[in-house]
């Protein structure tokens, strides 16, 4: 209310003289109707919006009729020029022919109306030109331009038709090539017509001097000519050759306009393909004088564009060819495959003198230096390598030979170094390198603010880091290659002189060896940048996006035409850039063929085969590898065993959904390996598309899966950034997390046990079941059979605690109950009987344990003689039943694990290594992430380690050893069996030379180390990953898990094991807290051992010579020592399988001592108890 207001704000009285019933809320003068003032504004502003749409009507009215008048007259004059065009036709040819010096002024006229659509204008076009063969040709059609060029009249014509091409606008040279494009699958005759053709190709071509802005004319008139009609398809067919076309062609301003004029326009893939087909064959018959920087830039653009479309065809079959959907006819309306011409020209880039060719016209000096400078020729060099390495994934091994035996120039001198050394050089030299290996943290805002705006043309990139990247990425694939097969004294003499043999020439692998100061500052810029990739994975990505790593084509991304929809092409189907859709802002930094993935992956694998050589020899100093300073390390266990418990949940909810989606398409007989993703029909898109969505989410939930687990990931890709005993403590906590879930809480089996009987509210046969499955009556005399076959079908269920009941040879119980240690001894007797008294595991020269490589092949031989064939079911079972043995053992050992016990047995590292090769992701269980090298073959076979490396630098012709590339498998000696197998396909007509003896190596070392026993490996991993999760394996290397396996092997800590013992009987501990006199003068005689005995003491007691990771704290059952009596001529006696030591009560120290040794010595046990 305002202050100035005088009057009454009391709302006067209704009063009603009528006698009517009148509504005292009804609207009057004085309290006018809320509603009804809405209304009239609400009315208001509908009439001022209908004003406007009538206004906005009105002006599209005029827009509409001004563009109509506009088009309709510029057809109409078009139709009168047309009109006048035929008119001065029909006069001239009816009078007296046509005459040279009204051609051009026909041609002026033409080209102002003429339309590459009328099919009209065309006739008129093919009419004009057999109007000037006739003029030019004076009565004989076989000549051409280039036969009467002297003739003053035809140069006044040429002079005329150039004038009028150049004073038209530049738009008119696409138009012209676009014309010229549509007459050439017309022609009737080629040779006929094919001088005025190349003539009319050239004309444009040729830079005119005395024209203003010629220059920049000439490249716009280069730019129509490639993408106009260079895309032409069969152009060589309609040509016959391109050889005279490249006569007319300057490579290298083509290949310049090809890099200016391509990137910004929108082609079909096929366009794109034939580009650069037609390219690469004019570079040819070029004979190479192009500037070899030019033409590498122009076909790195096009591969990069085309490399998904290439990836999706090249490979496919002949028989795929014709293959075709029942009921739809449009199949062919996209070709599944390569035309010849496109897939010949292509592969001439993958070949040797191609490969070689590109260091040829190098210098280190110009490699450094461009690197340093940043002018992108040394990149250039590289991302084209890279590219062809992604393109042909089938030649890869031979492109990365082949760079690597390439040599470059280091001064005028003609002295070469080695291309790996070069590229070192270049890459040591890097800004990127230099911020990175120096600076643990510059690596996250190098990436950061490179990948802050990416998309598919690296918009926020800077340059001069996407020519450091490229240059860097190459080298790891190339010390990657060269590290397979350098075996560790190579490598440890890097950049030392050869001081063994000087007078002899140094091999190429030792050559190209890098100093190990160089090797350390490499591993630096490695776990620098691998760390920031993993632990900061969530930050540098949007939660939005998507990748999909499927295949090789995961490193592309394609260009899609627009106007198509996301999954499907102009003609319906599905486009293999559908398959990159998801991957379109995946490219690291904008650098077209690299992800974030592959390039991750490259450096953790690098980093990794380096540290696996320091951890078999050390040559870095110690602690080397550790990043502790990342983390907080008081609480770092904590915080892993939630992330992994969160993870748990999330891949848990994965599967789940995953085997709900499997079972609405248990019925699709397509497989999406074998059907291509372009040219199906609308049933398999829809199963494709379902297939490329379910890839989506489980990339979103792997993803999710890093965001909320960043130590978990560095933990399983680069573990050894955390101390080792940390390691084990997560480990352990990882199983006890898992005991307690499975368990319910009851960790304790025995608790367990009762938690089931009287807590489980299932029906009592139920329970008994239960209990009975995980209960078994073992022999003594077959314990691994007995086992396998009560045991095997409780898969993962082995996790939970069992229950032993051992029984003689009369099938007698023997008394005693099972509180743990029958467990363990039923464990130990299990892998003591399978890994010394069977056949399914070997040993090499060191005694060391690996999976029989012949068994299988021996199996096979077996069933041949016996008369079974492979396709019957006894030949499938028989093998099946093998592999299950291996699995079965797998799940054994996962169980010793799982529960702690360690055991005696020691495996080759080359198969502890395959156990931790997971990547990070499970991949274990099929033995996928294992990297085989030269100097694995070590640990399965010394003779052949050594032969192959006398192969290697052999100075020689190797081809004088009649090698090829076969192997013979030697399955038995009495009698004499082998097996020849290929190790590459056709591998039997293949020579081993000197150029390819690196691969053979390779395949000889792969075939040995991986394939031969790939199915026995995989039944094994398979086991042991049902009861540990890969994942905590990869956290150990070869090493690591064998103390994780069989305990510590460093000096037996007595101390620990005193303060961690338990006595019982008449030497338990009374009030007083103080030992018995034997319990004191043993301790005492155990200090006085040297470590081999101490170590004979352990193994009596324990079943194993070496203490546990983490102390005596961790033995399972504890260390115990009872006493045995007074008789102090009776031996020390055991049970190993509750690890207690029976101890008489001995009054001296030398009696001790020489009683405890003669019993270790002599292995005496429950006999003489």
């Amino acid at each position: 209310m305002f202050q100035s207001f005088t009057g009454s704000s009391r709302r006067p009285r209704q009063v009603n003289l009528s006698g009517q019933n009148i509504d005292p809320f009804a609207p009057s003068a004085w309290a006018p109707d809320a509603a009804g003032a809405r209304k009239s504004v609400a009315a208001a502003q509908h009439e001022r919006q209908q004003r406007q749409l009538e206004r906005d009507r009105i002006n599209a009215t005029k827009r509409i009729q001004r563009v109509w008048r506009g088009r309709k007259v510029r057809s109409s004059l078009k139709d009168s020029r047309r009109a006048e065009w035929d008119a001065i036709v029909e006069d001239s040819m009816s009078l007296h022919g046509p005459y040279l010096a009204g051609l051009p002024d026909e041609l002026r006229l033409l080209l102002s109306f003429c339309d590459s659509h009328k099919s009209e204008d065309i006739k008129r076009l093919r009419l004009f030109g057999d109007r000037v063969i006739l003029v030019i040709g004076q009565g004989n059609q076989t000549r051409n331009i280039s036969e009467i060029g002297s003739d003053r009249q035809l140069s006044k014509l040429a002079s005329s038709i150039l004038e009028s091409l150049f004073k038209i606008t530049p738009k008119f040279v696409d138009r012209y090539y676009e014309v010229i494009r549509s007459l050439v699958g017309q022609l009737s005759s080629v040779k006929l017509y094919g001088d005025l053709l190349l003539d009319a190709l050239r004309y444009p071509l040729i830079e005119h001097i005395d024209i203003d802005n010629s220059r920049s004319m000439l490249s716009t008139a280069y730019g129509a000519f490639a993408t106009r009609f260079l895309t032409t398809p069969y152009l060589s067919d309609y040509l016959g050759g391109l050889q005279a076309l490249s006569a007319v062609v300057d490579i290298d301003i083509l290949s310049e306009s090809i890099i200016k004029a391509v990137p910004t326009l929108t082609h079909e893939a096929e366009d794109d393909l034939w580009l650069l087909a037609h390219l690469i064959c004019l570079h040819k018959l070029k004979e190479g004088t192009a500037q070899e920087s030019s033409y590498l830039r122009a076909l790195s653009v096009l591969l990069s564009g085309s490399a998904s479309e290439i990836l999706a065809r090249i490979d496919l079959q002949d028989d795929q060819r014709s293959e075709s959907v029942p009921g739809d006819d449009r199949v062919f309306k996209n070709r599944q495959y390569l035309p010849d011409f496109i897939s010949n020209e292509l592969i001439t880039l993958a070949d040797k003198e191609s490969v070689t060719g590109l260091l040829a016209k190098l210098n280190s000096n110009y490699i450094t230096a461009s690197a340093t400078e940043g002018n992108g020729d040394a990149s250039l060099l590289a991302s084209y390598a890279l590219i062809l390495l992604r393109i042909f994934p089938k030649l890869s091994e031979e492109i990365r030979m082949w760079l690597y035996q390439g040599s470059v120039r280091v001064d005028e001198t003609g002295v070469e170094l080695p291309a790996l050394q070069i590229f070192w050089r270049a890459m040591s030299t890097t800004r990127t390198f230099l911020a990175i290996s120096h600076d643990q943290k510059s690596a996250l805002s190098i990436l950061r603010s490179g990948m802050k705006q990416r998309g598919p043309s690296g918009a926020g990139s800077d340059a001069l880091q996407n020519h450091d990247w490229s240059i860097i990425l190459l080298f790891l694939e190339l010390y990657a290659f060269v590290l397979r097969f350098t075996d560790d004294e190579e490598f440890l003499s890097g950049g030392s002189p050869n001081l063994l043999e000087p007078g002899r020439p140094i091999s190429r692998s030792r050559a190209s060896a890098l100093p190990l100061r160089d090797v350390g500052l490499l591993t630096m810029f490695l776990k620098n940048l691998s760390f920031v990739m993993y632990f900061n994975a969530a930050e540098l990505f949007d939660n939005d996006q998507q990748s999909i790593q499927n295949g090789l084509q995961s490193y592309f991304v394609g260009r899609r035409p627009s106007g198509d929809s996301p999954i499907t092409s102009r003609s319906g189907y599905l486009s293999s850039d559908s398959l990159n859709r998801v991957n379109e802002y995946q490219e690291f930094l904008g650098i077209a063929g690299m992800t974030f993935v592959y390039v991750r992956s490259m450096a953790t694998r690098v980093m990794r085969m380096l540290y696996e050589r320091d951890s078999r020899r050390r040559f870095l100093p110690s602690g080397h590898w550790l990043m502790t300073s990342r983390f907080d390390m008081e609480g770092f266990i904590p915080a892993v065993v939630m992330e992994e418990d969160r993870r748990r949940q999330i891949v848990e909810d994965g599967e789940e959904t995953e085997e709900e989606e499997e079972e609405e398409t248990l019925n699709q007989t397509y497989s999406s390996r074998q059907m291509p993703p372009i040219g199906m029909g609308r049933t398999r898109q829809h199963v494709f598309q379902e297939n490329l969505r379910r890839q989506q989410q489980k990339v979103a939930r792997e993803r999710l899966l890093a965001a909320i687990g960043p130590r978990l990931e560095i933990l399983q890709n680069m573990p050894f950034v955390i101390p080792f005993e940390t390691r084990v403590q997560i480990f352990r906590q990882f199983v006890l997390q898992d005991q307690i879930r499975r368990r319910k809480g009851n960790v304790d089996p025995d608790q367990w046990r009762m938690s089931i009987v009287h807590h489980d509210d299932r029906e009592r046969g139920v329970v008994r079941e239960i209990l009975g499955r995980h209960h078994a009556k073992i022999h003594r005399d077959r314990v691994l059979e007995d086992a396998y076959e009560q045991f095997y079908e409780l898969g993962e269920g082995l996790k939970e605690p069992i229950q032993i009941t051992f029984v003689d040879q009369f099938d007698t119980v023997e008394a005693g109950i099972d509180g743990g240690g029958v467990t363990k001894e039923f464990l130990t007797s299990i892998t003591n009987e399978a890994f010394d008294g069977s056949s399914l595991f070997i040993t090499n020269d060191q005694n060391l344990l690996y999976p029989n490589p012949i068994v299988l092949d021996q199996t096979r031989e077996f069933l041949r003689d016996a008369g079974i064939k492979e396709s019957s079911p006894r030949w499938k079972e028989t093998v099946t039943e093998g592999l299950r043995h291996y699995e079965f053992l797998g799940r054994i050992i996962g169980k010793c694990l799982y529960e702690g016990i360690l055991i005696d047995i020691s495996f080759a590292g080359f198969f502890l290594l395959k156990w931790a090769s997971t990547d990070g992701v499970g991949t274990s269980t099929q033995d996928s992430g294992y990297l085989t090298n030269i100097n694995d073959l070590r640990d399965l076979d010394e003779a052949l380690y050594q032969g192959l490396l006398q192969l290697k630098d052999y100075p020689g012709n190797v081809e004088d050893f009649s090698l090829d590339f076969t192997i013979t498998d030697v399955i038995s000696d009495d009698p004499p069996r082998t097996l020849t197998r290929e190790l590459r396909p056709n591998g039997a007509n293949i020579p081993v030379t000197n150029e390819n003896r690196v691969l053979y190596i390779s395949g000889v070392a792969r075939h040995r180390l991986h394939g031969q026993s790939f199915h026995q490996t995989r039944a094994f991993l398979r086991g042991l990953g049902e009861i540990i999760n890969p994942s905590w394996l990869s956290m150990f290397n070869q090493a690591e898990l064998q103390t994780l396996i069989g305990g510590d092997s460093s000096e037996v800590d007595i101390d620990d094991l005193r303060r961690n013992t338990i006595y019982s009987g008449v030497y338990q501990i009374g009030d007083d807290g103080l030992e018995h006199p034997t319990i004191q003068l043993f301790w005492k005689v155990m200090k006085e051992l040297d470590d081999s005995d101490r170590r004979k003491v352990l193994k009596y007691v324990t079943s194993t010579p070496r203490a546990p990771l983490l102390g005596f704290s961790q033995l399972n059952p504890r260390f115990s020592i009872r006493d045995a009596g007074a008789d102090e001529q009776r031996l020390p006696s055991t049970s190993t399988c509750i690890n207690l030591m029976k101890l008489p009560r001995y009054s001296s120290a030398r009696t001790l001592r020489e009683k405890l040794l003669y019993a270790v010595n002599s292995g005496a046990g429950f006999d003489l108890s």
